[in-house]
């Protein structure tokens, strides 16, 4: 797929990629092998997106009949055709792979996606007067498993109010992820088409502070799905992290996401190897004033659990990796930070899980001459608000696994709330899964 020139893109945050033409996607659509067993639905995809049918529907040029089929089983095609692991997911189980490269099946899906929003007017609208119910639902976060389960109850006719507390809505899709990767457009589209079909989205309504789950049920609302997401980030828990220029990434992207606002560095850290580490990255390197981003990770490349095109992306763009190097301390004068203390690791030998652990070199401590420090090495989820939910030892809701429901009756809960930080479609799955089951509920 074409992309900005790294040169040029590091200074805009315009999405990289820049999209299929018609010829192209045909083009790519014709390399699937229409292979018997279709692995990249049936054990690829989280959903079980009918791949091979709206990839044939490619490779015949009617790509609103792609769209259509992808629809049957996604809620964000736009989204997901971006921002997923493809590579962990459908292209890895791609037969075309084993040989060679994977068909693109995520970039055919933003093809196909793009292709509708540009090209086809959308009727979205509110079940009618007949499939109206009379109970209504409360969503809490509008993030992917919200978005999915809210517009599925709607499609049911059931009355949805999703309740947000930022003063945006997308969840993770707004606040979380770069434009360069997610282009705001497209999350307001589907925001936007969410609300035709009758959901109203309440903003600024935090969990424990403008409403609990006693309140909710006391205006009357029949059942609850909670669907708030993990974006509480974990602390690096060393000396000096409460100086100034140390931030959690979640903040950090939150600032440069919704507010526009960038720390004013000239230099600047990132901890951590996963796909928001990658995201901090490369957004600090689009920071004004900023000449140099390092990424400090205590494996090696090989470990690194981001997305591969991700890391090349940002090489291409100029950011330094340090790898099987972990922080020790905060360097500071003052109250800000001006440094971060590391130290050079090795890598043991594989332990029962198989992964290799990073042990410390003695005497290979030095100094990273940094004046801003970026926290990427993980999140979880804000739970305290829902007093006496059922919840695991790391504070996660318990869910009974094929219901969703939790300890509470009435309240379901879905995504990263319960499973930890996941992917975008297995947080939107879960919230179609988890609609079907509480109109199962509301029906009984």
């Amino acid at each position: 797929m074409p992309e900005q020139d790294p040169k040029v893109r590091v200074n805009n945050n315009d999405e990289v990629a820049l999209g299929y033409t018609e010829e192209m996607a045909v083009r790519e659509a014709l390399r699937c092998l229409k292979c018997r067993e279709h692995p990249c639905m049936t054990s690829g995809c989280p959903i079980h997106n009918n791949i091979p049918a709206f990839i044939e529907k490619i490779t015949e040029g009617a790509f609103e009949e792609a769209y259509q089929i992808l629809s049957e089983t996604t809620a964000l095609p736009a989204v997901c055709g971006r921002v997923c692991p493809q590579y962990l997911q459908c292209e890895g189980k791609c037969v075309r792979g084993d040989k060679g490269s994977p068909v693109a099946i995520g970039a055919l899906e933003r093809f196909v996606a793009d292709w509708h929003r540009h090209n086809t007017v959308e009727e979205a609208s509110a079940a009618s007067e007949s499939e109206k119910k009379q109970k209504k639902v409360a969503v809490i976060g509008s993030g992917p498993a919200g978005i999915a389960c809210a517009g599925k109850l709607a499609d049911k006719g059931y009355a949805v109010i999703i309740f947000e507390k930022e003063k945006k809505a997308g969840g993770v899709l707004s606040y979380g992820i770069p434009e360069f990767r997610l282009p705001r457009e497209i999350v307001d589209t589907e925001l936007e088409k969410l609300q035709k079909t009758g959901v109203v989205i309440n903003t600024e309504k935090e969990l424990g502070r403008d409403i609990g789950i006693d309140s909710i049920m006391e205006q009357g609302f029949d059942a609850v799905f909670i669907g708030n997401g993990a974006g509480k980030s974990i602390r690096l828990g060393i000396p000096g992290q409460e100086l100034k220029g140390v931030l959690p990434a979640s903040g950090f992207l939150y600032d440069a996401n919704i507010r526009k606002e960038y720390p004013k560095a000239e230099k600047i850290a990132v901890i951590g190897g996963g796909n928001v580490a990658m995201d901090a990255c490369r957004a600090a390197a689009r920071v004004p004033g900023v000449q140099k981003v390092y990424v400090v990770y205590r494996r090696s490349m090989a470990e690194m659990p981001s997305d591969p095109k991700e890391l090349r992306e940002a090489v291409a763009e100029g950011i330094e990796f340090i790898y099987l190097t972990g922080p020790v301390e905060v360097v500071g004068d003052g109250e800000k930070a001006v440094g971060l203390k590391c130290q050079k690791m090795e890598l043991a030998e594989p332990d029962a899980s198989g992964r290799r652990k990073p042990v410390p070199i003695p005497g290979s401590e030095f100094v990273l001459e940094v004046d801003c420090i970026i926290e990427a090495i993980g999140s979880e989820s804000d739970n305290d608000g829902f007093g006496d939910l059922e919840k695991s030892s790391r504070g996660y809701i318990t869910t009974d696994p094929d219901t969703f429901a939790t300890s509470r009756p009435g309240v379901f809960a879905g995504g990263d709330t319960v499973t930890g930080p996941k992917t975008v479609i297995a947080a939107m799955g879960a919230g179609i899964k988890a609609a079907e089951s509480i109109a199962e509920y509301l029906e009984k």
